[in-house]
């Protein structure tokens, strides 16, 4: 599991408001003007470079093959010692949480302190920067943030066994963002192998502003099932990378298209800007993203397509090969 970091102390000016979710009603709080007892995680986007649906379950549960990856494009999560649990949620997509009594934050959290026997709580915030029912996993990486910080925070560290069933009773998509590595994921969700180590790339992701939740999707899709398409061979670069997933597809793209047709503008959108090597949409959308030679080729993309399309939600980046990479902002 990654670890969490240490949060260092911060100036009061960089304080920001955020919507506090607790048993207890308290107004909203300031963003901590010092960390010093806590921790803080990067919880990044999952990008699926390729989700094949190979089957289905008897209950009605698809089953996949995937390679998934993530990207430096991050939400934070921060926890310092509190008598109570709570949770301050901010950032540009806190409002779209609001509705959300009881998040998977805090489930996750709760989970973590029954498993460890845990008598007390935490303060904990989420920094919401990655759209929310988009198709990188963003409540998943969420979660998975908050039981590497409070694992840290409580000193308690279950089996991995425990850890990994405690995670995927969360969601389907909580032991590979958990997990914080490219990795195939099988089954649905539940069954992780080790993926070969990917070439550095840059990264576009492009949200056309419209959640999509993912059992209409699934419900959509049509046709025959799809075989597995897992690689051995470590691409030895980004041109590498996208020549081999050229092969492969994401079989719920059509069933996303008909639900929000914006998607297939988006996809045409990434794919003619330049330098973009391979535009694909992410899970079940509606996130799609662009692979570029590096992060500087990503970069320049962003602003014509925000420029073009102000509606979307437009973030560059890069491909990590582990999210221990990734420095958590605040």
């Amino acid at each position: 599991m990654a670890r969490a970091r240490r949060s260092a102390s911060r100036p009061a000016a960089r304080r920001a408001a955020g919507k506090r979710t607790a048993a207890k009603p308290r107004k909203p709080s300031r963003a901590e003007p010092a960390l010093l007892s806590g921790f803080r995680a990067a919880a990044p986007a999952k990008i699926n470079l390729y989700l094949h649906v190979v089957g289905r379950r008897d209950d009605g549960f698809h089953l996949l093959d995937s390679l998934v990856a993530f990207a430096d494009v991050h939400d934070t999560v921060t926890a310092v010692e509190a008598d109570e649990l709570t949770l301050t949620v901010s950032g540009p997509f806190a409002p779209a949480l609001e509705a959300e009594p009881d998040n998977l934050v805090l489930r996750a959290a709760r989970a973590l302190a029954s498993a460890g026997g845990v008598k007390r709580g935490a303060r904990m915030r989420l920094i919401k920067r990655l759209p929310v029912a988009s198709g990188i996993g963003g409540g998943s990486t969420d979660a998975a943030a908050a039981l590497r910080v409070l694992s840290a925070l409580w000193r308690v560290k279950p089996a991995k066994g425990d850890l990994y069933k405690l995670a995927l009773d969360l969601g389907a998509d909580v032991p590979v963002c958990l997990g914080g590595r490219a990795l195939y994921m099988g089954g649905i969700g539940d069954a992780l192998s080790p993926a070969p180590a990917l070439p550095k790339a840059g990264i576009v992701l492009a949200n056309p502003g419209t959640p999509l939740p993912t059992p209409p999707v699934y419900k959509a899709r049509q046709g025959a099932f799809s075989q597995a398409a897992r690689f051995a061979d470590a691409p030895k670069d980004a041109r590498a990378l996208a020549k081999l997933l050229e092969g492969r597809r994401n079989d719920l793209t059509q069933a996303a298209i008909g639900l929000v047709p914006a998607i297939a503008v988006v996809l045409d959108e990434l794919g003619a800007a330049p330098g973009c090597l391979l535009a694909r949409m992410s899970g079940s959308g509606a996130t799609c993203f662009g692979l570029f030679d590096d992060a500087l080729a990503a970069a320049r993309a962003v602003g014509p397509l925000a420029k073009l399309h102000p509606e979307w939600w437009v973030a560059p980046g890069r491909l990590i090969a582990d999210i221990a990479e990734v420095k958590a902002e605040v």
